[in-house]
């Protein structure tokens, strides 16, 4: 039943609440998803759209899985299940100019001006990084928010909820999915582990190590793009398949709206693999200092060499600045092979 037993284990009370609303018709309009997350962002809202949408749940109010609704929700199929997330290189949600101005907030809303063609009469939308939508975008969400269109659900999700305005997420009923902890489910991510403690144990300062490194770490980040379009390739498969009879102008919106998804998911494997290198180095830190293994919120990506012998404290807490500055690096237009190979030198010649 996708992640549903997951979540129903993990967020007992939340799941609970949510059963209920459904049960008693009373699920709010707007859900802001908030959480660190980015499996939760992608995962959760698909489960509350079933939730709101199935047209025969079971007694304790949950999705049946097994009606025609809940059936073309799991397959990506639902034909009036709408997602915007960011696609430019800004990484920003913008206005836009009309409702056919592909992937603005204007094109989102223009979605939802017609009633539904499902079983179901549920029209759903989800925002992915809804903090990422510009200050003219959630303005003029606001009255999409305030008089919503009938049987419409908007999901908006976040990882930083301090970007919304508090107008925007006074109109939504926040749902905190909070695991202290971050899950890598980025491709390769279980060889990064190993490739940092080879970087940090090197006594002999080698240059030559230092490269092996780069190139290994290089190598990760120049795979993600063609992971991300494989991923998103297998999670349209079936949408492409009952798209086949459609007119060229539907062919070429499915094809943008792949392309879209496929610079989003890229996006979001790219924010993991940052994120992990600045984790395992701030536990190396940690560590350093004298915390316990066991206090760790991410132990397992240590990899058993995070601390080499010798390894000082202040070493340390040096290597944790170079990550925090290749972080900032790789969010800015330096090139990403050029910012890793600083960053690998400045950990083997000064940490």
């Amino acid at each position: 039943m996708l992640d549903w037993q997951r979540f129903e284990t993990q967020f007992p009370m939340m799941m609970s609440a949510l059963r209920h609303a459904k049960r008693s018709g009373r699920m709010a309009h707007a859900y802001l998803v908030v959480t660190s997350n980015p499996d939760y962002r992608i995962a959760f809202p698909p489960l509350l759209s079933l939730l709101a949408a199935c047209t025969s749940p079971a007694p304790d109010g949950s999705p049946c899985m097994k009606c025609e609704t809940c059936r073309q929700l799991s397959s990506g199929i639902y034909p009036d299940a709408y997602t915007l997330a960011p696609t430019s290189k800004a990484r920003e949600i913008v206005i836009g100019k009309d409702s056919d101005d592909i992937d603005t907030l204007r094109w989102f809303e223009g979605l939802f001006h017609l009633s539904s063609v499902t079983e179901s009469g549920w029209k759903i939308g989800t925002i992915q990084e809804a903090d990422t939508m510009n200050e003219s975008a959630q303005n003029a969400f606001l009255k999409t928010l305030e008089e919503p269109p009938g049987k419409c659900l908007f999901i908006l999700t976040t990882g930083r909820v301090s970007h919304l305005l508090p107008t925007i997420r006074s109109r939504c009923q926040t749902l905190a999915l909070t695991d202290n902890k971050c899950s890598y489910r980025f491709p390769r991510s279980a060889d990064l582990p190993g490739i940092l403690a080879g970087l940090c144990d090197n006594p002999e300062r080698s240059i030559m190590k230092a490269e092996d490194s780069a190139r290994a770490l290089i190598d990760i980040a120049d795979s993600l793009y063609e992971a991300a379009e494989k991923e998103v390739a297998a999670r349209w498969k079936n949408r492409i398949e009952t798209a086949k009879n459609l007119e060229n102008a539907g062919v070429k919106l499915l094809e943008k709206r792949i392309e879209g998804e496929i610079g989003s998911e890229y996006r979001r494997y790219r924010e993991q693999f940052m994120s992990m290198i600045h984790a395992w180095f701030a536990q190396r830190a940690l560590l350093a200092s004298g915390i316990e293994n066991s206090l760790l919120p991410n132990p397992e990506i240590l990899d058993g060499g995070a601390l080499p012998e010798k390894t000082s404290e202040e070493k340390a807490y040096k290597a944790l600045a170079f990550a925090e500055d290749l972080l900032k690096a790789m969010r800015t237009n330096v090139n990403d092979e050029l910012a890793i190979r600083t960053f690998c030198l400045k950990v083997t010649s000064k940490a």
